[in-house]
């Protein structure tokens, strides 16, 4: 331990600690914009400066070692001084339009500058122009950019991508696309993951609400939504509703009072993508000698990209079966259609995600399989989803709860833990075992493979298969260890899951943001909860899933279920190849 004294206050922490860390421990608090804990501790943004007794310069709290007898002032005339000077620099070459901007209430650098009672900007503005493809799932803008280097960060040392990079030197210096490449000429995941970091306004998701507000609009379309599990975790966090209070029935209300003709849940194809994905396991499993090892799940588009991008040797390892978003798309524009007695190229079909990538798969060109228009037509993120509610006018916390619509409404609890890392893993276990067997497992018979643990292995036996060898990771960075692991021969895996945001879904690139804070866990926590609340735990379980083959699909894995449910991942590029 460490002794020193903050702003009079005598104050221990563990040697090691910063000056950031050590006052953050006493309740003191020092304010900053670039600072992401083992991350970006680099002290680009010079707004935690503090005044450091017997020290002639100012130093960055956030990666000044703590030391004993140091003696520091947080708020010192010269510190807070230069702290609003910094930020009303950074102001100077920032957009400040904030009524248009997606982060309006919800920014760091504008609640720092009415915190430090930054009223006017004494320097000659100087706002760089944008320049971006603005069709492209992820948006960048030069000049919202406060340049605190988090994304180049969070996509280095998490996502092992390396996507964006310091461009110009000195004063001209700012952060693009790496190696001088467009965004969709790049190998990015489009996970998001440098969104939900940026503490501003300059990265985004392109903003697809105006597209599915002309389809409501339009009379002779047929809108149709689905929504993920993972967005039942967090939809209601910018209203400031409890997670008690946010649920799913409500979130269903909500959708429909938005307007659409049609509320259905991802889950009802989350348990369809386990019918076929864990049949295909069980086959590959059973059918060794024919297949390359270890099946990788295929849930997650971010992951698809990357392994796409990064190890294209290793596509015919991912599982052929689409995934729940694009399952939903074709049997709504194929099935669901029939029933309704409808053409197709009518229905519309909307996906709300917690996701960036999925944004990115729907435009997959084949992802087209039920009547040659894409299966997804447009996909929101869940902030999308808040955004609309606040256009509308629409109090979700006085909203009664509603069921979702049938039959592509209903789900299990297996195919509600698919937002959190593990939960795909889990529920296909139960499934397969079953399919070997004939007999259902204990539903927490798998609980090795939950937790937030980046990268978690486990065995498993099945009777009449052996042993199962699985694992599960989750961030990109993970997922590159996990396959160089592999490659090397100092892992062996049957079945493997792989999410490109830690956490899952829960902490996709979509979901709200909260600045600072990382909540896949805790919203992770409502699916499992979700799940063990349920009355049917097994996807195979699902009647209206059963009903779906009896009518239309005949079987997994079938020639009706493969030509509408799985895809060849070899029919699309990556730019990079």
């Amino acid at each position: 331990m460490v002794t020193l004294t903050i702003n009079g206050k005598t104050v221990t922490a563990p040697e090691g600690s910063t000056i950031l860390q050590a006052a953050n421990a006493s309740g003191i608090a020092i304010p900053y914009l670039c600072y992401l804990k083992d991350v970006n501790e680099i002290g680009a943004c010079r707004v935690c400066v503090v005044e450091i007794e017997g020290v002639d310069r100012l130093a960055a709290a956030c990666n000044t070692p703590a030391e004993n007898g140091m003696v520091v002032h947080t708020n010192s005339p010269r510190a807070r001084k230069a702290r609003r000077t910094n930020v009303q620099l950074m102001l100077s070459q920032h957009d400040c339009n904030c009524p248009t901007c997606a982060r309006n209430g919800n920014c760091s650098l504008q609640s720092l500058a009415m915190e430090l009672n930054v009223l006017d900007v004494p320097f000659k503005n100087n706002i760089p122009e944008n320049r971006w493809d603005n069709t492209a799932p992820l948006i960048r803008s030069e000049s919202k950019c406060i340049k605190c280097m988090r994304c180049i960060q969070i996509c280095d040392k998490i996502q092992s991508l390396n996507i964006w990079d310091v461009s110009g030197t000195g004063s001209r210096a700012s952060v693009n696309v790496s190696r001088n490449r467009a965004i969709r000429e790049a190998d990015c995941s489009y996970c998001g993951q440098c969104i939900t970091h940026c503490p501003v306004g300059a990265l985004q998701a392109r903003n697809d609400i105006g597209k599915v507000f002309d389809a409501l609009d339009d009379p002779d379309i047929i809108t149709v939504v689905q929504v993920a599990p993972a967005v039942r975790t967090a939809w209601a966090e910018s209203f400031g509703i409890s997670r008690e209070a946010a649920t799913p029935k409500r979130m269903a209300a909500a959708l429909r009072r938005i307007g659409f003709n049609y509320v259905f849940d991802t889950n009802f194809s989350a348990d369809l993508t386990i019918m076929e994905e864990g049949s295909e396991f069980v086959e590959r499993f059973t059918h060794r000698e024919d297949y390359s090892w270890p099946m990788y799940t295929s849930c997650c588009p971010g992951w698809v990209r990357f392994l796409k991008s990064q190890y294209p040797e290793l596509t015919d390892n991912l599982s052929t079966a689409k995934s729940p978003q694009q399952m939903f798309g074709a049997v709504t524009k194929s099935y669901f259609a029939e029933k309704l007695g409808v053409d197709p190229h009518k229905i519309f079909c909307v996906s709300v995600m917690p996701c960036t990538a999925k944004k990115s798969e729907c435009e997959i060109p084949t992802m087209n399989d039920a009547c040659g228009d894409p299966d997804v037509d447009v996909v929101i993120t869940t902030r999308e989803f808040g955004r609309m509610l606040r256009v509308l006018n629409i109090i979700p916390q006085l909203l009664p709860e509603e069921d979702f619509d049938s039959p592509l409404g209903s789900g299990t609890g297996a195919a509600v833990i698919f937002g959190a890392t593990g939960g795909v893993m889990d529920a296909a276990l139960r499934s397969a075992y079953y399919l070997v067997t004939g007999t259902n497992p204990d539903p927490d018979a798998f609980y090795k493979v939950r937790g937030m643990d980046g990268w978690k292995e486990a065995e498993f036996e099945v009777p009449g298969a052996g042993t199962v060898r699985v694992a599960v990771a989750s961030g990109l960075g993970n997922a590159r260890r996990l396959i160089e692991a592999v490659k090397r021969g100092e892992a062996q895996y049957d079945f493997v899951e792989i999410m490109a945001c830690p956490g899952g879904c829960a902490g996709g690139g979509g979901q709200p943001i909260v600045d600072g804070a990382e909540l896949a866990d805790v919203r992770g926590n409502v699916l499992w909860r979700l799940d063990s609340e349920s009355a049917v735990r097994y996807s195979h379980e699902n009647t209206d899933v059963q009903t779906l083959y009896k009518e239309y699909l005949g079987a997994p894995l079938g020639e009706k279920s493969h030509h509408l449910l799985h895809t060849d991942h070899h029919g699309w590029q990556m730019p990079n190849k």
